[in-house]
């Protein structure tokens, strides 16, 4: 039942198409011989779902709110508060509002904002396109919390507040974590919030990173260890002081829920309680309901009550562990050590997740199941105790706190360090690329069919071979396309061309994107500086599977061409990088020639004349003519063709390197097929007589949306328009991917 009620919840989101699941389904039931009241049961409960949940959809308005409530789903950061708040149409929004002055913010800061009540100036986030296909997608983070849509503010005014108990409850829970960043050391905020509360919003992105690479992540959401803890030692407590099992349960009944909004409610602590809730309340009855069935009726709730919880990631891989652990607990229990169950347990829970999280994050820990071995005893049975021991501890001595956290906090900062060592080591990572939703079926049919293979005691190298089928297909997808790809990545304000070669066999980047920099008053910081090179070209290669750069050219010395070049070097294999000549000279180069020289990559200056080899085109660079660095008309120009096609990508050259190319290469850079317009299509470049001469087949302006500089210029879309050259835009086409078939067919898509 719970399974037909997630097919309606897909159905009713994405196409009515998908019900043919519950087909499968009733199959399946027959197949299982279940009662005939059962299958029909359940298949109607599956119909009525759908009829349901597509009635309670929300629906995007195009209504203006004039009055919001914060939920507790919301972030102060920089000069933004950012979150979900309900309308005065009852609607969930997403809300961007603008703060005005430091003290304004710092009062917001020291006050739960659950239940406050704002009037405010709002108007619609226009509508972007995506970065490209592996980006951050606003529409879909936006459906998986049940909002209509985004909303601005740069005015506002608090008009009281609204008191219920959820929002008494958010109130508390702001009161923990104000007394853990009085009263703890500042090393053990972040943890002790992320225990705890459930809150990792202090938790630094170096120290995410590492526990991402070790794939331990999941220690810090809060879930059945946690609320498993918890209960016992309440249960325990209320043991030791002579109350009544019957009433002990019946209190446990009453308090976990309220730990659950305490701990931040994510899908992961509603998933524990609500079944642990289940159990104890059938307990009571004197009918002792099967845990399996207690995890039925959690999805069944959930997704009835919201049922675009559905995309959300943390329900998604919640579930899927706990479910893999429930209908394994048969072979779990079969090993009788506590490692060999600590390893089965791991890997039970890695299969289930592992297509999951190569579609939602296009890689998976390889190193998990050896880390979580250490760490997951280690954060159950000693961090996790210590965090609530000292927690307690605060409110009742002071004094005492102080002193044991002088000796825990060493102790723990040795063991942060030794994490982000380990978590250092090469190859700890398997980046395929995302794969395509027919993938993801055939891997979790695979996983399902090894399950089986264990369970009927058949060949385990039968088993193994079925599960990696899936495994290898999907890593070898990127390397058996015969085509050549050439992807104008949407950086926003700057430039990151992207070259796959036939089979992958060669990965060419000119640029990586950045951000120009502007001084602000401090308390307009973000605690994280957006990065183009982490939060876009990363994402991008990662999901393309790219885990190698042949060759990074860096065309030039500003900050939109290189400035997120540091960040992609911290995260994919470069091999070389070219550079214009002189240009490390620049301030600006300080940072990447620190992490080129740290990693030892080779670093070439390259002018025109040097080549590039290459076994399927021939790459050559025309400019800078001189070894003198003067700026953009110093940028690297390179040419690369074969007989049936001929693109230049020429960096932020402007009118006198333009002039330069037409008197020196007349003949070779007539017709070209493809030509990377200069400096984002500014006036100072694409003049009449290189447009002329090169009379490409299709421009591609590299700049931002609504960008400060209006570039293009109007006046080189007038020329591009006369000469009737086709032109594309990354900030308003998007990603702009140039596909080159075997064949030589040209191909152009955008999202």
């Amino acid at each position: 039942m719970a399974l037909s009620i997630i097919i309606a919840a897909l159905a009713a989101y994405e196409s009515i198409r998908l019900l043919f699941l519950l087909a499968i389904l009733l199959c399946w039931l027959i197949y299982k011989r279940k009662q005939i009241f059962f299958i029909v049961l359940s298949i109607t409960i599956g119909c009525l779902s759908y009829l349901y949940i597509k009635n309670e959809i929300p629906v995007s308005s195009e209504t203006i709110v004039s009055e919001i409530t914060w939920t507790d789903l919301y972030k102060i950061d920089g000069r933004f508060i950012r979150g979900f708040a309900i309308g005065d149409d009852y609607k969930k929004w997403y809300v961007q509002l603008k703060l005005h002055s430091e003290q304004e913010k710092i009062a917001l800061m020291n006050e739960s904002l659950t239940g406050k009540v704002f009037l405010v100036e709002a108007f619609h986030v226009p509508k972007r396109p995506m970065s490209h296909a592996y980006a951050f997608d606003m529409d879909e983070y936006l459906k998986s919390y049940g909002a209509v849509g985004a909303i601005e503010a740069e005015r506002y005014q608090i008009a009281g507040e609204k008191k219920d108990f959820v929002s008494y409850m958010a109130s508390k829970r702001f009161q923990m974590k104000q007394h853990i960043r009085s009263t703890f050391p500042e090393s053990l905020q972040s943890e002790a919030e992320a225990l705890l509360i459930g809150s990792r919003e202090q938790m630094p992105s170096e120290m995410q990173k590492a526990y991402q690479t070790l794939g331990i992540t999941h220690l810090f959401a809060i879930s059945g260890l946690h609320v498993a803890l918890v209960a016992l030692l309440l249960y325990e407590c209320l043991l030791r002081v002579g109350i009544r099992k019957g009433t002990a349960n019946w209190i446990l009944i009453l308090a976990l829920p309220l730990y659950a909004f305490i701990a931040g409610g994510a899908p992961s602590v509603w998933r524990s309680v609500s079944v642990t809730e289940l159990v104890l309340l059938s307990m009571l009855c004197k009918k002792r309901l099967a845990i399996d069935d207690a995890f039925a009726l959690s999805i069944i709730c959930f997704v009835l009550y919201q049922p675009w919880i559905i995309f959300q990631i943390g329900f998604q891989l919640s579930y899927l562990a706990a479910f893999s652990l429930i209908y394994s607990s048969s072979n779990l229990l079969s090993n009788a050590s506590f490692i060999k169950q600590s390893f089965v347990i791991t890997a039970v829970c890695q299969l289930i997740v592992y297509p999951v999280l190569l579609y939602q994050f296009y890689e998976v820990s390889v190193s998990s199941f050896l880390a979580n071995l250490l760490f997951v005893p280690l954060f159950t049975f000693v961090i996790l105790p210590f965090n609530f021991f000292f927690f307690f501890l605060t409110y009742l001595s002071t004094p005492i706190s102080k002193l044991l956290f002088s000796m825990y906090e060493p102790l723990r900062s040795l063991l942060e360090k030794f994490i982000v060592y380990i978590s250092s080591f090469p190859f700890q990572l398997w980046n395929p690329m995302k794969p395509t939703l027919f993938l993801i079926f055939i891997a979790y049919l695979a996983v399902f069919i090894f399950f089986i293979s264990i369970e009927s005691k058949k060949s385990k190298l039968f088993s193994i071979v079925i599960l990696f089928i899936p495994m290898v297909i999907i890593h070898l997808v990127p390397y058996v396309d015969s085509s050549t790809k050439i992807t104008f990545l949407n950086v926003g304000q700057g430039d990151c061309i992207i070259i796959e070669m036939p089979y992958r066999k060669e990965v060419i980047m000119i640029d990586t994107g950045g951000l120009l920099r502007f001084d602000q008053e401090a308390w307009k910081d973000t605690k994280e500086v957006y990065e183009v090179g982490r939060e876009i070209v990363v994402p991008f290669l990662k999901g393309k599977g790219i885990t190698k750069i042949d060759i990074l050219i860096i065309t030039h010395a500003d900050a939109d061409h290189m400035e997120g070049a540091e960040e992609i070097l911290e995260e994919i294999r470069v091999k070389e990088v070219h550079i214009t000549p002189s240009s490390f000279r620049k301030e600006i180069m300080n940072d990447l020639m620190e992490e080129i020289n740290k990693q030892r990559i080779p670093l070439y200056e390259k002018k025109a004349g040097d080549h590039i080899k290459s076994k399927y085109y021939q790459f050559r660079y025309l400019y800078p003519l001189d070894s003198n660095y003067e700026g953009n008309n110093d940028s690297l120009v390179l040419s690369m063709r074969n007989s049936y096609f001929h693109g230049l990508f020429i960096g932020d050259l402007e009118k006198q390197g333009e002039e330069d190319l037409v008197r020196n290469y007349s003949k070779s850079l007539q017709h070209l097929t493809l030509l990377k317009l200069g400096h984002h299509g500014s006036k100072t470049s694409s003049n009449q007589s290189f447009l002329e001469l090169t009379q490409p087949k299709v421009a591609v302006v590299s700049a931002g949306y609504n960008n400060r500089y209006g570039h293009p210029h109007p006046e080189v879309v007038e020329r591009l328009k006369s000469l009737q050259i086709p032109f594309l835009q990354t900030g308003t086409d998007g990603t702009i991917q140039v596909e080159i078939t075997r064949v030589g067919e040209i191909l152009i898509s955008t999202p």
